[in-house]
């Protein structure tokens, strides 16, 4: 773990203060929405466009880092975030809001892109597991104390903007000028979704689910909240609970899914999840009962992410685990960006209100659980000592990130391979 601290601390404190100024931004903007009197479908477009920029930025990121270099790129995209940030205030529309979104999904992708390649380049075999974890509990805990900020500041204001645009720019201080060499570039290209399809049913179809449940999350909450009637400071808790949910799950459900049938356990955890989704929307009006919805609902969707993916890789040649990454991502994407507009037209007064919000994430998960369920019945279960591991990863990781995974992934399993060679 040292070695780990000692050879990316810039790196892992770059990205804190990124996610902080990420996590910021999001809830912001759903709190702020509310008192500039923007209706529901209207904010849910603005949170919609920052997955459409962030599925973009994935595919064009790898190209622009290819021709100028990780550097430029880097600081490129930091001013235009920061830019962004401040300019949201100022121009308080709709129209406005969803191309600063957009252009803040594309350059927080290319951002991604590039320290997670960094961060890759400064990990070994021995270590890549660690980093793995170090990297999801910083950006997890960059999130969750950005709730504490909304406090700081009005949000009727420009103060919470500008921590936030600061917050960015002083982000990418200790990256750029840490003393470790710039990484070669490479991604691998990506298995057409056909084939990724006829190799993971459940794979595919849990991802595109997962990304409306996560976007729902991460781009939502804090418009219910504003919309529920919650205060600044519940709402901030509110949001905050999903991810310590997915933070203190996520490693006790990635050692169980290394010993059981994984298609039993997204079976349960996605029931879990549209339980904790119901208690939310028909006790919403009970503070202590939501936030157990919340931290329920986080716990079990960001360790499905990576529980689909391992899933998945269990069906694959080591040759083609990086390849599937990529298609992954992008099927996860998609659902991310439809997530926020259901969401938002079942949110209207017209349809559900705002218990439309638990009711988008109930369905999903629901849907999801019945099918882990009826792929259990259509192929016998890989054996657990033919699979491989339960790499942690969050929703919001880059195609980099998992690809990152999933050489750990392979490493770990050729280890355990060659040891079990030597004691047979």
């Amino acid at each position: 773990m040292f070695q780990v601290l000692s050879s990316a601390w810039a790196l892992l404190l770059g990205m804190g203060l990124l996610m902080v100024g990420n996590g910021l931004q999001g809830t912001l903007l759903g709190v702020r929405g509310e008192i500039e009197g923007f209706s529901t479908f209207e904010m849910s477009f603005v949170m919609s466009a920052y997955f459409v920029g962030f599925l973009g930025g994935s595919k064009l990121a790898p190209d622009l880092i290819r021709r100028v270099g990780h550097v430029r790129v880097f600081a490129a995209l930091a001013s235009f975030i920061s830019a962004v940030m401040i300019l949201y205030p100022a121009f308080a529309h709709p129209v406005a809001w969803i191309f600063g979104r957009v252009l803040i999904g594309f350059c927080f992708s290319g951002v991604y892109v590039t320290a997670e390649s960094w961060l890759n380049n400064a990990a070994d075999n021995q270590n890549r597991g660690k980093a793995l974890s170090l990297y999801m509990i910083v950006q997890m805990a960059g999130i969750v104390s950005a709730q504490g900020l909304l406090l700081v500041g009005d949000p009727a204001g420009y103060e919470t903007f500008v921590i936030a645009s600061v917050l960015v720019s002083v982000s990418f201080a200790p990256i750029l000028l840490s003393i470790s060499p710039t990484p070669a570039f490479d991604t691998a290209k990506p298995m057409t979704l056909r084939k990724l399809m006829e190799t993971s049913p459940l794979g595919c179809v849990g991802m595109f689910l997962l990304g409306g449940v996560f976007s729902a999350q991460f781009g939502m909450s804090a418009v219910y909240g504003a919309e529920a009637g919650l205060s600044l400071l519940e709402i901030s808790i509110f949001v905050a609970t999903f991810y310590v949910g997915a933070t203190l799950l996520q490693f006790p459900l990635g050692w169980v899914s290394d010993r059981m049938d994984r298609r039993v356990l997204v079976l349960v955890i996605a029931g879990v999840g549209a339980v904790g989704s119901v208690l939310g929307m028909k006790f919403g009006m009970q503070f202590e009962m939501l936030l157990l919805s919340a931290f329920l609902v986080g716990g079990m969707t960001s360790p499905l992410y990576s529980l689909l993916i391992a899933h998945t890789n269990d069906y694959l040649d080591h040759d083609d685990m990086a390849a599937a990454s990529g298609g992954l991502v992008f099927i996860n994407g998609l659902g991310a960006i439809a997530g926020p507009l259901i969401t938002g037209w079942l949110m209207g007064d017209a349809v559900f209100g705002p218990a439309g919000y638990f009711l988008f994430m109930a369905l999903l998960l629901a849907v999801l659980a019945s099918y882990a369920a009826y792929r259990i019945t259509q192929r016998a279960a890989i054996p657990v000592e033919e699979t491989g591991i339960m790499a942690p990863m969050t929703p919001s990781a880059s195609p980099v990130s998992v690809e990152f995974a999933q050489e750990y992934a392979i490493d770990t399993e050729l280890e355990e391979q060659e040891a079990a060679g030597e004691l047979g």
